[in-house]
């Protein structure tokens, strides 16, 4: 953690909902005039797409059928943790891009499935922002989580969150339904150890809860709506949280304990941009505030 380098993390599974919280993170640093420098989790993935399947294939052969992109084997995590390291002692640090699709190998100039070069970040930035699977691991060797100034986790229930991985991967990435079960089913146990146990490292956390039946994911036609959907916002520290204020905002949400809120799914977006702009705006007049 950092005064004068400080650095905000979020973390979710693969389909979790990381992606739209990014997106409201960037409105908030654009409205508040504030130089984000961006890391992307898959940028410390170990291996580029051809590499992993044959890893893949090589661990499956020796009767390991749970090897997977969640796991310290398959990830740079001494690398992510320097690089937390070093932006928060000095603004720096190092970066790249793994490329998705066509689309992006179009803007970078690489084949997808594969990394563009390691590249430095902007030395003039404000807070460095992290998206991805590892922003607040810990395991016995690193320690991500305790560089992050604010760690935000997002948590869908396990079923939505497996039906938003499906049609996900299905409509953009062309797997079978069949093709992405296995890879919920493989990658459960490094699932179990090194995602879930990030959520009890972050500071809040954003809990979607379906109102419709999802009880077997894998037939679901449809990913519930936001008007099908509650949150659970659930504060690690609430000192400090107006709650009193939250609720005459935020019409229609109720307290649930005495640190978690829970609001309509379509409010998603008002609730994070009255939460999160204030913390935000506390990091970066205490940065303001260091000579």
């Amino acid at each position: 953690m950092s005064r004068k380098h400080p650095i905000i993390s979020i973390t979710g599974s693969s389909g979790a909902g990381t992606t739209s919280v990014k997106k409201t993170f960037e409105q908030i640093f654009r409205r508040e005039n504030v130089n984000a420098a961006f890391i992307e989790g898959d940028a410390f993935h170990r291996y580029n797409r051809i590499d992993m399947r044959n890893r893949m294939a090589e661990e499956a052969e020796r009767g390991n059928r749970h090897f997977s992109h969640f796991s310290p084997e398959t990830n740079l995590f001494e690398e992510l943790e320097q690089t937390f390291r070093d932006y928060a002692e000095k603004g720096t640090g190092r970066t790249r891009h793994y490329v998705h699709d066509d689309e992006e190998a179009a803007l970078h100039g690489v084949p997808p499935g594969n990394f563009t070069g390691w590249r430095d970040l902007d030395p003039q930035s404000d807070l460095l922002f992290y998206e991805g699977l590892h922003g607040a691991v810990i395991t016995d060797k690193v320690n991500v989580a305790q560089h992050a100034d604010l760690k935000i986790g997002v948590v869908p229930v396990i079923n939505l969150e497996w039906i938003q991985k499906l049609h996900r991967d299905r409509a953009a990435r062309g797997y079978s339904t069949e093709a992405v079960t296995d890879t919920i089913l493989r990658r459960m146990p490094d699932y179990v150890h090194y995602i879930v146990p990030q959520f009890a490292e972050t500071d809040i956390n954003f809990q979607r809860v379906p109102t419709v039946d999802t009880s077997n994911p894998f037939i679901a036609r449809w990913i519930p709506t936001a008007d099908e959907s509650m949150v659970v916002i659930r504060f690690k520290n609430p000192r400090g949280i107006d709650f009193a204020y939250l609720l005459s905002m935020i019409q229609g949400s109720f307290m649930s304990r005495a640190n978690s809120i829970v609001i309509h799914g379509a409010k998603l977006d008002l609730a994070m941009q009255l939460i999160l702009t204030p913390l935000i705006m506390q990091l970066i007049d205490r940065k303001r505030g260091v000579k």
